[in-house]
């Protein structure tokens, strides 16, 4: 789901003071009022992602800046593709060029990864889940371009959904009386359990777990795991994972797969604005 725009204004103010501070001291070299055409042009195969977040950042610098897309979030972008057309002063668009751009080609980044996962694969009816591994201050934007690549959002922080790890499990005694515990205290709450090996995958069973994170698992135990499961509990497979192996993960029978790659090693999408006049 995209931002509330707040949010997104939010994330613009920060970045832009960071990068013009008290003032762009190159740009004012440029004519006030001269007006150029330039284009927002991909240099790669990539997914789009992080429109909102480019039209903000023109809007604030200089909200006369007219900015038209040619595709949407979520759609495909070829090799030396334009993605946008944009027509202002020369002094504005240079003054936004790289807070825009780096929103665009971080969150674009973003969702061609997951693309690339949700690709690999298809068929088998797994989903491919984000994590908490986000770049700080931009989880928000980062969640939602994994969606514009086809991936799913996991919870989206410590406040809206519990997962219970090994040290959680450890300070309360054990898996019955976490999981009591967490049923207690927020009934109404998505609930998930991790383990690290089969016989902690028995018993959150016998708990009545009814999300369980399979940790770590080797391509033998996973398919121990799903058989063990029985089709009781959802069962999430998180670790290793990688674009070689996240196939023979999926075909093991597991509902879903947990990839921290999707948003902590972002690669960036090589992006240029260019006057063409």
């Amino acid at each position: 789901m995209l931002p509330d725009s707040r949010q997104i204004a939010s994330d613009i103010r920060r970045a832009l003071e960071e990068d013009v501070g008290r003032g762009d001291l190159t740009a004012a070299l440029v004519p006030r009022n001269h007006g150029v055409q330039a284009q927002l042009i991909c240099r790669q195969e990539a997914v789009l992602s992080g429109i909102a977040w480019v039209d903000e950042v023109f809007r604030q610098v200089d909200s006369n800046v007219e900015l038209e897309w040619h595709l949407g979030d979520g759609d495909r972008l070829n090799e030396n593709q334009p993605a946008c057309s944009i027509h202002g002063a020369a002094a504005s668009l240079l003054t936004a060029e790289r807070t825009g751009l780096n929103f665009l080609q971080t969150l674009s980044g973003t969702a061609t990864v997951t693309a690339g996962y949700v690709a690999a694969v298809h068929g088998t009816g797994v989903n491919i889940l984000d994590t908490r591994k986000t770049l700080p201050g931009l989880r928000l934007a980062q969640k939602y371009a994994v969606t514009c690549g086809g991936g799913v959002n996991h919870r989206m922080g410590l406040y809206d959904a519990i997962l219970i790890k090994e040290n959680h499990i450890a300070a309360a005694g054990s898996i019955a009386a976490v999981l009591k515990k967490a049923r207690h205290l927020h009934p109404d709450v998505p609930l998930e359990i991790e383990v690290e090996n089969l016989d902690e995958l028995g018993e959150a069973l016998e708990a009545g777990a009814g999300r369980v994170l399979l940790d770590n698992f080797s391509l033998q135990q996973l398919r121990e795991a799903v058989k063990l499961n029985g089709g009781r509990a959802r069962l999430e497979a998180s670790g290793g994972v990688s674009l070689d192996t996240i196939r023979a993960i999926a075909e093991t029978g597991v509902d879903d797969i947990s990839v921290g790659a999707l948003t902590k090693d972002v690669q960036a999408v090589d992006f240029s604005l260019l006057f063409t006049d």
